[in-house]
C-alpha cells in the first residue's frame, strides 16, 4: 500500500466533513500528488452517474463525486463502495459498486456489515495501492457507542488504513469541546491515537476568546485544535450529503425567484447550487403555498419516492400552488421525479414506487420498471416556446437515475393531446410553453443553459475548489496538514 490515508471524522452529521474532504483533496492535489476520496458507506439521496467495471456506469453520492474533482481525479464506484438511498423512514434501497442490490436491500442493517466489508477493504486497498493519497470521509459521529460494533465506515475504516484522523466540529451549534472531549473519550485508546487534531469550524467572532479551552482540551486529551474555520456562507460547494440549506439565496439585484419544491424524499438537491450563485437569482426551498407567493418559476426537483412525495404535495395544497402558477402562465419545471409528477399517472406494476394519479399538467405517463436506468447523457433540445425559448438548440450534458419510462398518454393523445417532445424520450413541453419535464439531472450545472436561461453564469467548479484549499491554508496551523502525510 503506497498512499498516506487522511480521514476526516465528525462530532455530529453536518459538522463539516464532507466539506473539510474536498478541500483536503484539493490541498493534496495541487502539491502534484496523486490523490482520491473515499467514504465506505453514505446514506444520501444526492447520487451522480460515475464509471464503473469496463464500459457500465454506476452511483456513488454527490459529496464523493465533488471530492474527486477536486482531487483532479475520475470519479467511480470504488470512491463510496456503499450508497443507502433512503425511501422511508425505515428502507433505504442499497447500492454496491454503483449497482443497486435486492438482497442487500432487503437485509435487516445490522445484517449488512459483515456481508460488505470485504467489498469496502477491496476498494479501499485498490485506491490505496493506485495513489499517493485518500482522503477519507466518516460518517455522523465514530462515538455512536450502539453503532460501534457493527460499524464499517469510521473507526474499522480509520485501523484499517490507519489513517492520520482530524475530528472536526459544528461550533455554531455550541457545545463544541464537549462534542470534542465527550467523541475522544468514548474511543477505546486504540482509536484515540489516530486522533491527530481537532477542527472547529463555523466560528463567528475573535478567535482569541476560545481560549483558555483549546489548551485545556488539549491538557486532557493530547490532541491539539490545529484549526478554527470561520463562518464561510458563499463556499460556492453544494452543501453537505443529505443536507440542503433552507435559507433564501439571492446574488445581486433580484430579477428573478425560484421556488424549488422541498418534499420529503428530495433528491438530488446539488444540482440547484449554481442557482445560488447566479446574479439576480433569488433561490427558495418551498414547503408551502405561501413560500411559492410572487415567485418566477416554480421547480419539482428529483424524488427518491415520487408516488409518496405527491401525496405529501397534495397534503400541503402545494398541488394546486403549482396548478395555479401553471394556469397563470408562470414557468414550471420538472426534473426526473418532479417530470413524473406533472403527468397524469404514475403506474407501478412491480412495486417499486407506489401508484398515483398525477397533476395533469403535462399529457404523459410514467411506468416504474425493475430496471434502473443509471447513465450520463448529452443531448440536444429541440424547438421550445415560452420562457424556456432560450434552450432552443442547446447542448446539454447531465446524467439520468431512474426507474420510471414516460411516455404520452393513450387516451389523450388519441385526442390529439399530446406533450410536445423537446428532446427524444428524455424531455417534454405542454402546448402553452410554460411547462417543461426532463429526465435530465444537472442542467443548471451547464454554462450554455445558464447563459442560455439566465444571460449568466455561476463561478466554475475549478474556482470554487481552489478557493476551498487556499481556506485551509489561512486557518490551519501551519504544518499540519504536510505533517499527516509524511512517511513514518
Amino acid at each position: 500500500m503506497t498512499a498516506r490515508c487522511v480521514m476526516v471524522l465528525g462530532t455530529t452529521s453536518g459538522a463539516g466533513k464532507s466539506w473539510l474532504v474536498t478541500a483536503l483533496c484539493r490541498y493534496y492535489a495541487r502539491q502534484g500528488l496523486k490523490v482520491v476520496p473515499f467514504k465506505a458507506q453514505n446514506m444520501s439521496n444526492n447520487a451522480r452517474v460515475v464509471a464503473n467495471a469496463g464500459d457500465r456506469e454506476g452511483e456513488i453520492g454527490s459529496a464523493q463525486y465533488f471530492q474527486a474533482l477536486a482531487a483532479k481525479a475520475e470519479p467511480e464506484v470504488r470512491m463510496n463502495p456503499l450508497l443507502l438511498k433512503p425511501e422511508a423512514d425505515t428502507r433505504s434501497q442499497v447500492v454496491l459498486l454503483g449497482e443497486v442490490s435486492g438482497e442487500l436491500s432487503a437485509m435487516p442493517w445490522r445484517g449488512r456489515s459483515e456481508k460488505v466489508w470485504p467489498h469496502i477493504v477491496a476498494a479501499l486497498d485498490a485506491l490505496r495501492a493506485e495513489n499517493d493519497v485518500v482522503v477519507i470521509e466518516g460518517a455522523g459521529s465514530p462515538a455512536e457507542i450502539n453503532l460501534h460494533a457493527s460499524d464499517i465506515v469510521n473507526m474499522r475504516v480509520a485501523r484499517h488504513a490507519q489513517a492520520q484522523c482530524l475530528l472536526v466540529t459544528d461550533i455554531d451549534r455550541g457545545g463544541a469541546f464537549a462534542h470534542l472531549y465527550g467523541t475522544w473519550a468514548l474511543l477505546p485508546p486504540e482509536e484515540r491515537a489516530l486522533i491527530r487534531g481537532f477542527v472547529l469550524n463555523k466560528f463567528r467572532g475573535d478567535p482569541a476568546l476560545l481560549a483558555p479551552a483549546p489548551q485545556m482540551v488539549y491538557e486532557m486529551t493530547g490532541v491539539p485544535v490545529v484549526a478554527t474555520l470561520p463562518m464561510w456562507w458563499q463556499h460556492g460547494l453544494p452543501e453537505e450529503d443529505g443536507v440542503f440549506d433552507d435559507r433564501t439565496h439571492a446574488n445581486g439585484a433580484i430579477t428573478r425567484t425560484v421556488a424549488v419544491i422541498a418534499y420529503p424524499r428530495i433528491s438530488n438537491v446539488d444540482e440547484f447550487q449554481p442557482l445560488k450563485n447566479v446574479p439576480g437569482v433569488r433561490l427558495i426551498w418551498a414547503r408551502t403555498p405561501a413560500d411559492c407567493a410572487l415567485v418566477d418559476w416554480i421547480v419539482l426537483p428529483g424524488s427518491k419516492a415520487s408516488a409518496a412525495d405527491l401525496d405529501w404535495l397534495r397534503a400541503q395544497g402545494l398541488d394546486q400552488t403549482v396548478a395555479k402558477h401553471a394556469a397563470q402562465g408562470g414557468a414550471v419545471l420538472g426534473i426526473c421525479g418532479g417530470l413524473q409528477m406533472l403527468g397524469e399517472a404514475l403506474i407501478d406494476p412491480h412495486g417499486i414506487d407506489g401508484n398515483s394519479p398525477g397533476l395533469g399538467l403535462l399529457p404523459l405517463v410514467t411506468v416504474f420498471e425493475p430496471h434502473k436506468i443509471v447513465c450520463r447523457t448529452q443531448a440536444h433540445f429541440g424547438t421550445l416556446t415560452g420562457p424556456w425559448a432560450g434552450l432552443t438548440g442547446v447542448i446539454a450534458g447531465g446524467y439520468e437515475i431512474h426507474h420510471g419510462q414516460t411516455m404520452q398518454h393513450l387516451g389523450m393523445a388519441e385526442q390529439g393531446q399530446f406533450a410536445r417532445e423537446v428532446m427524444p424520450d428524455l424531455a417534454w413541453q405542454n402546448r402553452n410553453g410554460n411547462v417543461l419535464g426532463c429526465y435530465l439531472h444537472g442542467l443548471f450545472e451547464s454554462p450554455a443553459v445558464l447563459n442560455a436561461l439566465f444571460g449568466a453564469e455561476a463561478p466554475s467548479l475549478e474556482r470554487v475548489f481552489e478557493g476551498l484549499a487556499d481556506f485551509l491554508q489561512i486557518h490551519v496551523e501551519p504544518g499540519v496538514l504536510d505533517a499527516l502525510i509524511e512517511k513514518d
